[in-house]
């Protein structure tokens, strides 16, 4: 097959790339593009490498506000976009879509942007908050497109012209595999909770440890697991101390990272994620997915996976006595409304989710490109 064009993804980690998009750069990678990987080398570069992309390392910090570093980050992306000419980017999170842009700017290539969530960008006032939100103002206007995964996110950026109307779209996340995350016929003996999620206060999981101090007061034989990383690197991160008091104090299961969440979530009764804001939580759209009811917050990014009171409960923001609330809610239900309620997040994902829908969107730009 004739190569038709070269395609470049630039994204904050390899990892990321090979979890969530992987059958999105294979379905482009099918039409004949040729595809380049421009990301931080880890664990599943090679891997990726293997599906035969091309792959460019990128010398990029996550956690950086270094203006040094951020200079050497902007050249390397130049160089590399320079060296690669590719014919359009498609770039995530959010130092790519910042810097790529420019980069791409300065040598005329057009890019498309993901923007996967607000969160701490526009939940801090902090210093560098403030300066992320200028450079994203300054540069997303350069974007051929850029794609948002809700309309609270998007009505942001087009109240504060950070893009023009006619560039911004709608996108649902990077989309459910649902064959991959399908139902598994499992029923733990007990109600099972179970919190997926970094472990740091914007995800809310102080809030959940504190329902769960509630919730077991009344219901001592419900379990409660909590999959995720402890993320050091952030200033609101769980600690080690505070980690090993809630398994001590017998709240919590911690099951640490998990390489395959499908076979977790499967054994549960109930997702929880009392986030503070999403971009779209793929964590509930796996859950749905699975056929899973889920209890979240009343917020952008969580309230699009969940209808209240069809597939699961909506909580107040930083509220654990309403999250708890509707714990209970939960736990009361009977088999029946439960299975119910999992059986109408698994059509809505279908409906509304599904990787196909992504992959559609990406296709049509690259090839009208």
């Amino acid at each position: 097959m004739n190569e038709k064009g070269t395609v470049a993804i630039v994204i904050n980690t390899s990892w990321n790339v090979y979890n969530f998009r992987l059958n999105l750069l294979q379905a482009i990678q099918s039409q004949g593009y040729k595809i380049v990987i421009i990301a931080p080398k880890d664990e599943y570069s090679n891997r990726l490498i293997a599906h035969g992309f091309l792959f460019e390392d990128l010398k990029l910090n996550n956690d950086s506000t270094n203006t040094i570093r951020e200079l050497v980050l902007l050249t390397d992306l130049f160089r590399i976009f320079r060296k690669v000419k590719p014919d359009i980017i498609l770039q995530y999170t959010i130092k790519p879509n910042i810097y790529g842009t420019l980069a791409a700017r300065f040598l005329r290539i057009p890019v498309v942007n993901n923007i996967s969530g607000l969160g701490t960008v526009f939940l801090s006032n902090s210093l560098s908050s403030l300066i992320a939100r200028s450079l994203l103002w300054l540069t997303q206007r350069y974007a051929k497109q850029v794609f948002f995964q809700n309309q609270d996110d998007m009505n942001v950026f087009l109240r504060y012209y950070f893009v023009p109307q006619k560039k911004a779209r709608l996108l649902p996340g990077s989309g459910i595999d649902v064959e991959y995350f399908k139902p598994v016929d499992f029923k733990p003996k007990y109600t099972t909770f179970l919190f997926i999620g970094r472990l740091i206060k914007d995800k809310g999981i102080g809030e959940y440890i504190s329902a769960v101090r509630l919730v077991k007061a009344r219901f001592p034989q419900v379990r409660f697991q909590v999959v995720g990383s402890l993320y050091r690197r952030n200033p609101t991160a769980t600690t080690h101390k505070e980690l090993s008091s809630w398994i001590k104090d017998g709240l919590i299961e911690y099951l640490g990272h998990s390489d395959d969440i499908r076979e977790v979530i499967g054994k549960v009764s109930c997702i929880v994620l009392p986030s503070y804001r999403e971009g779209l939580s793929r964590a509930l759209l796996e859950a749905a997915s699975m056929s899973k009811p889920i209890i979240t917050t009343d917020v952008p990014g969580c309230r699009d996976v969940v209808d209240d009171g069809e597939n699961g409960f909506l909580c107040k923001v930083q509220n654990p006595e309403d999250l708890a609330d509707k714990m209970i809610q939960m736990i009361q239900l009977s088999d029946n409304m439960r299975q119910m309620m999992g059986e109408n997040g698994r059509s809505k994902v279908i409906k509304q989710f599904s990787e196909k829908i992504v992959i559609e969107k990406y296709l049509n730009i690259v090839k009208n490109n």
